[in-house]
């Protein structure tokens, strides 16, 4: 009979919770042993997976021993991609949960769909396994505070997959940001463009035989497969998604929020719609959002379906003080005086840039080897997921602000929403029967 997601995690957590509670890392370190290889999981092979096994070769000791999907078409095509890669070929598993129940997996990195992220993270940790989840690390705000949560219960690492914050010219820009190079920072601006194509109006058909569509969906209430979901479309449906505030704005207000040193703010609003196409795109193609705090705002601009770019960039920000502004992207930064006079500027050589997330890149290497020096050597990782999720949750109330198209007003201690139940309804979700979260 096949196992529950409430049984499967009795079983495992029964084994692990004298291991993982109270567990640091510098502990865990010990435990394992400074040359002992630490072996990985990659967990939902399209696109950012093929990074996640670069980010793991070129890791400390360590090495991708299972890679897992529930489509078999993706399964088959990245586990002979790693083979050919790392010289050895991984263990193929189609569910998940084998994954979590086998002691000589150490870690999970996580490139499912966004429903997946946080309800896998959970049961990782539970299965006493560190985790790197790509961004956002969950589907809404309460899952969010629930991986926290259950981090902080189990002990085990979790790295979110905003890589920027292991880029050395952006720490230190920001740094010297922090230390007065332009005054008082008080302005972010963030942005994001692209020129996607429409994804038409999909027709329910029969489930491919390569796909596990029960699994695929796991968490997320059923619904009937359509040929416009996946891979890749997901994204642009609320059921599964989070558009693409959540896709990419994570990675550019992060750095906003970083730089200008605040946490949840006051207030937040967001205008925009799907105005290039007419189509299943459940999400805007343009949106503005505001996040007001006491003495700093940010402002996050997405253009999802037309490519015309700022300063001669797809993607960055400007962080705007009193003495002057700073430029920020994957590739360097620049520094202006009040004037508009350029007075700094610093590029990586070509063969280092990183601009396209879907290829393999240098900044995710960096970001992997800080997230294996954090469990191998207890160093600092440059993302834990309690400060990586304050920038997820402000973008998913951005998400919800858009939605039911008021100004929300927050709590800037917890980022609860205040005074609006329409709004705070939408801050969790329903879950399919069976995979409710839990922290066990």
């Amino acid at each position: 009979m096949e196992q529950t997601r409430r049984n499967f995690l009795k079983v495992t957590a029964l084994g692990v919770a004298g291991m993982a509670l109270g567990t640091s890392a510098k502990s865990y370190s010990r435990i394992m042993g400074a040359n002992e290889r630490l072996n990985f999981a990659i967990i939902g092979l399209h696109g950012r997976a093929y990074a996640h096994l670069d980010g793991v070769r070129f890791g400390e000791n360590s090495a991708v021993t299972h890679v897992c999907d529930v489509d078999r078409r993706e399964l088959d095509k990245f586990a002979r991609i790693a083979e050919e890669t790392a010289g050895a070929a991984p263990a193929k598993i189609a569910d998940f949960r084998r994954i979590l129940d086998d002691q000589a997996v150490d870690a999970i990195t996580i490139a499912t769909p966004e429903h997946w992220h946080a309800p896998m993270a959970i049961m990782g940790l539970q299965a006493g396994k560190h985790v790197y989840v790509e961004k956002p690390c969950s589907h809404n705000p309460r899952e969010g505070e629930l991986l926290v949560a259950a981090q902080q219960k189990f002990g085990m690492l979790v790295q979110m997959g905003n890589q920027q914050r292991s880029s050395r010219h952006t720490q230190e820009i920001i740094g010297r940001i922090h230390a007065g190079l332009i005054g008082r920072p008080y302005f972010g601006k963030a942005w994001y463009v692209n020129s996607r194509n429409s994804i038409g109006v999909g027709k329910t058909v029969p489930v491919p035989d390569y796909l596990d569509w029960e699994l695929w969906q796991g968490p997320a209430p059923r619904r009937p497969y359509k040929d416009n979901i996946h891979p890749y479309n997901w994204h642009w449906f609320w059921h599964w998604g989070t558009g693409e505030t959540l896709n990419n704005g994570t990675h550019e207000v992060d750095l906003c929020r970083w730089a200008l040193q605040v946490d949840y703010p006051l207030r937040i609003s967001a205008a925009g719609g799907r105005y290039h196409y007419q189509d299943d795109w459940e999400f805007y193609d343009t949106l503005v959002t505001t996040f007001e705090y006491p003495e700093a705002m940010i402002s996050w601009e997405s253009l999802s379906c037309q490519g015309k770019q700022n300063y001669n960039r797809g993607r960055g920000v400007t962080i705007h003080g009193t003495q002057g502004t700073v430029l920020i992207d994957r590739d360097g930064y620049q520094v202006y005086a009040p004037d508009d006079k350029l007075l700094e500027e610093f590029r990586l050589p070509t063969v280092n840039r990183t601009q396209d997330l879907l290829s393999r890149d240098e900044l995710t290497n960096i970001h992997f080897q800080n997230f294996i020096d954090g469990i191998r050597k207890g160093t600092p990782i440059n993302s834990p997921i309690a400060e990586g999720n304050k920038s997820v949750t402000i973008l998913q109330l951005s998400n919800i602000a858009w939605k039911v198209k008021q100004t929300l007003d927050i709590d800037p201690k917890t980022g609860h929403v205040r005074g609006n139940k329409k709004a705070h309804a939408l801050c969790e979700r329903e879950y399919a029967r069976g995979w409710e979260l839990s922290l066990g």
